[in-house]
């Protein structure tokens, strides 16, 4: 069978993809830069690692649960204007978040960060996926992962000297003038899209959606609590999230498209594992991104900045699989996936493992492979995902990748936090090894999905010519159509 040949990019679409990723590496910088910050700001409001987690869950969460709407906003007012609502609403959040005068307010301040997020990071992906049409797809989301690895590298040292120079109010005034710019580029290089008004907003299945989500996290939260009433904050939360979740699939079958999240894309192959993949490599990235630097300032005794620097060593990996969209491009995702999720269980193992005289030198190698192989991972399935995927499934599609992501995040956060925090109940130093052989664990249940990927995409060199938008879609503003 004989290779077909790339066709380039093209400036219109790099430039479009750098105008996004301008907007879009904000919450990714966001959450690193925060995450740096947890141990100062719950020594501040005197809170333990159980309430701190909320300040990642809640935003986390918050920002799936938000997801779902945006498939329906998307058509109904247009992929732009989400996308600046999106930013003037994570703006606005970063700089309550930054006011706060409490930890209850600074929690309830970093769900409406999270709602921006939900609203941008989707958006974020459908604009990229429907300017690029199949052909271009993961070299697309490579060049936005090159841009994105400003955010695992940069995030911690940033985090790390705020918190370590200054006060962590700072670490959310850093946000205003990124989504200003972003604003204001937006405002002049996203193409408009004309609305499409003919689907009713399907609200009680985002309702079950979002309330069964987030019982749902709030059982898996107190999972692992011990003390009179344990059980009882978690089995009976369980049993409403599952039911209430099981409620939104039947609806969303009956309702078909005109669900907020139609579960018919799961009937797809190549997308149903994919999303599989992206929930499992959730609960790695985002449960061990809120790990990893409380590990090395608890256990370690390690300055924020301390922790912040070999932090960013997983940006570093994240850098050097840049080259991965094209190999996809022409290979598919399954090989790349599989190694990369074994790379990643492989990385993580140190830290399992790991007591204080482990070397810093081992544990900052672990990094940078872990790093890159779950950039690898993320490149490889999401393009994976979108490839069968007929354009106007696109802005579900991309509302179901991001929400399976923030899932993972949000369930991998609660479970290893509680996992922490209940060993700290008996202060035994052992709650960090178990909370990574969890992580571990879950990790390596994603070789399986990752195994049932297509091993080569049907867009590239078959029959199946795929229809590519990117001319009109990346269009130079105001050049006539």
């Amino acid at each position: 069978m004989q290779e077909r040949k790339l066709e380039p990019l093209g400036w219109p679409m790099i430039r479009l993809a750098l105008v996004i990723m301008v907007g879009g590496v904000t919450p990714l910088i966001d959450t690193t830069v925060v995450n740096v910050a947890l141990h100062t700001i719950g020594d501040g409001f005197h809170v333990g690692s159980g309430a701190v987690q909320w300040l990642t869950t809640g935003y986390l969460l918050a920002l799936a649960v938000t997801v779902p709407v945006t498939a329906w906003a998307s058509d109904r007012f247009g992929a732009k204007t989400l996308w600046l609502v999106g930013l003037m609403l994570f703006v606005v959040g970063s700089g309550l978040c930054a006011a706060a005068w409490g930890f209850g307010a600074l929690v309830a301040f970093r769900v409406l960060q999270g709602i921006g997020a939900g609203l941008m990071l989707p958006v974020m992906q459908t604009i990229l996926v429907r300017a690029a049409g199949p052909t271009k797809v993961a070299r697309v989301l490579t060049v936005v992962m090159l841009v994105a690895t400003i955010a695992p590298i940069a995030g911690p040292l940033v985090g790390g000297l705020i918190v370590t120079s200054g006060s962590w109010r700072w670490v959310f005034v850093i946000n205003v003038p990124l989504c200003i710019a972003a604003i204001a580029l937006a405002s002049a290089y996203v193409p408009h899209e004309r609305p499409q008004r003919g689907r009713e907003l399907d609200l009680l299945g985002v309702l079950l959606l979002g309330v069964g989500s987030t019982i749902l996290l709030y059982a898996l939260s107190n999972a692992a609590s011990s003390g009179d009433g344990a059980a009882l904050r978690a089995w009976p939360p369980l049993a409403v999230g599952v039911v209430l979740i099981g409620a939104f699939a039947v609806r969303s079958v009956k309702l078909g498209d005109r669900a907020a999240i139609p579960v018919r894309l799961f009937a797809q192959r190549s997308f149903g594992i994919a999303a599989g993949v992206l929930f499992l490599t959730g609960v790695a990235l985002y449960g061990a991104l809120f790990l990893i630097p409380l590990y090395f300032q608890q256990e370690r005794g390690m300055t924020a900045l301390q922790a912040g620097s070999i932090l960013a060593l997983q940006g570093v990996g994240s850098l050097l699989t840049r080259w991965v969209g094209g190999v996809v491009d022409k290979i598919g995702a399954k090989p790349i996936a599989v190694i990369g999720v074994l790379g990643c269980s492989i990385a993580t193992t140190p830290f399992a493992v790991a007591t204080s005289h482990t070397g810093y030198l081992l544990l900052g190698a672990a990094l940078i492979v872990r790093g890159g192989a779950l950039s690898a991972v993320n490149i490889a399935v999401s393009a994976g995902a979108f490839v069968d995927l007929a354009r106007p499934d696109v802005p579900a599609g991309s509302a179901v990748v991001r929400l399976v992501q923030q899932l993972g995040g949000s369930a991998g956060t609660a479970i290893l936090a509680t996992v922490v925090a209940g060993f700290a109940v008996t202060a035994s130093p052992a709650g960090f090894h178990a909370a990574f052989l969890c992580s571990l664990g879950l990790t390596m249940v994603a070789v399986i999905p990752c195994l049932l990927l297509p091993t080569r995409s049907r867009a590239v060199g078959t029959v199946a010519a795929p229809s590519t938008p990117s001319d009109e879609s990346v269009r130079e503003p105001g050049r006539p159509r």
